[in-house]
């Protein structure tokens, strides 16, 4: 095996952003005006080149902190989202995981991952959330294994069970789904604000 931090995303980044839609990018957009401090900082685990998910945040007024394994998704983030910071790391080990931010966002990325990787993630997201934090990520609601369409690479759902109970141990809250347009099912975990976390 090669020692390729993208998982082989980085060989196909070009075909990833040609077949890359919007959809998803309203679902995103409408939920962190919904529930977010305006113009708060976030966290984009997976950002790809940045479309259209952060530029859908960043059209909202907030700052997108993208961060992704590949070099070409990275590039093109930077070109897209000029200003907005960017790092090529992978999502297991970014140094965006030293600080903290108000919501973090992971779309199309932790089913990617296997089960000690997927655990790892939300183990630094739940680190990095502000008191009354949000994390919305992407995953099919029920527990699946499928190859994927572009690198031919294990994919896998713990399934909205699991990612519960993972969550609940981390201090988070898995509170409700969304759906957008094309059918995809999205998770919203909450960190409970100081006074809840103390019983008031």
């Amino acid at each position: 095996m090669t020692n390729d931090p993208s998982a082989g995303w980085d060989a196909v980044a070009g075909r990833f952003m040609a077949v890359r839609s919007d959809v998803g990018a309203d679902l995103v957009r409408s939920w962190a005006r919904r529930c977010l401090p305006p113009a708060s900082d976030i966290l984009d685990i997976g950002c790809g080149s940045g479309v259209p998910i952060a530029r859908a945040l960043a059209s909202e007024g907030f700052t997108v902190h993208g961060v992704d394994a590949s070099p070409a998704l990275v590039a093109a983030f930077r070109r897209h989202l000029p200003g907005m910071p960017a790092a090529c790391e992978t999502a297991q080990d970014s140094r965006f995981f030293d600080r903290t931010f108000a919501a973090a966002v992971s779309i199309g990325l932790i089913f990617l991952l296997d089960e000690g990787d997927q655990r790892r993630l939300l183990a630094n997201v739940a680190r990095v959330l502000e008191p009354g934090g949000r994390f919305l990520f992407s995953a099919p609601r029920e527990a699946c294994r499928w190859s994927d369409t572009l690198t031919g690479r294990p994919s896998m759902s713990l399934g909205a069970a699991a990612y519960a109970a993972h969550l609940a141990e981390l201090g988070l809250t898995l509170t409700r789904c969304y759906s957008d347009e094309g059918g995809n099912t999205y998770h919203e975990a909450i960190r409970p604000a100081v006074a809840d976390a103390a019983g008031h």
